[in-house]
């Protein structure tokens, strides 16, 4: 059976002119470090652009471990490392911020009972429509 053209999802190709060389620093206590290196499509450095730096960490949430990851704004590891503490700061703050807004968004939906969903008391389906859940006998 032949696919048709039209419904294949496009195939994922890299940039030739984006590649990175990607190294990993930590402390093996507090968090990493992701250095980016630009490359060239041969594998050799790209002097032209600027290496990136990445703070991994993890916060422990009531729902479990939530990983953060945010970039350093520095020139050299040695910047990255020394910014890394003042860069997570923030990335925790924005994820504190974004959990209480779906906490929020969570409490204020609504739910209207014996409006839509067909589901009545206990959960039933047309439990609703048979006098409030109760059992009748012919």
């Amino acid at each position: 059976m032949a696919e048709r053209q039209d419904n294949r999802l496009p195939e994922p190709t890299m940039d030739p002119a984006s590649l990175y060389r990607e190294e990993m620093i930590t402390d093996r206590k507090v968090g990493m470090i992701r250095v980016l290196n630009p490359v060239k499509s041969d594998g050799a450095a790209d002097p032209a652009r600027t290496t990136v730096y990445i703070g991994e960490a993890q916060i422990y949430t009531n729902m479990g471990t939530l990983p953060l990851s945010f970039e350093i704004d520095a020139k050299s590891l040695q910047q990255a490392v020394a910014g890394y503490a003042a860069a997570a700061k923030v990335a925790v703050e924005e994820a504190v911020k974004e959990i209480q807004e779906l906490r929020r968004q969570a409490a204020s939906s609504i739910v209207v009972p014996g409006a839509g969903g067909g589901l009545g008391p206990g959960g039933l389906p047309g439990a609703g429509l048979m006098g409030g859940g109760k059992l009748k006998l012919p």
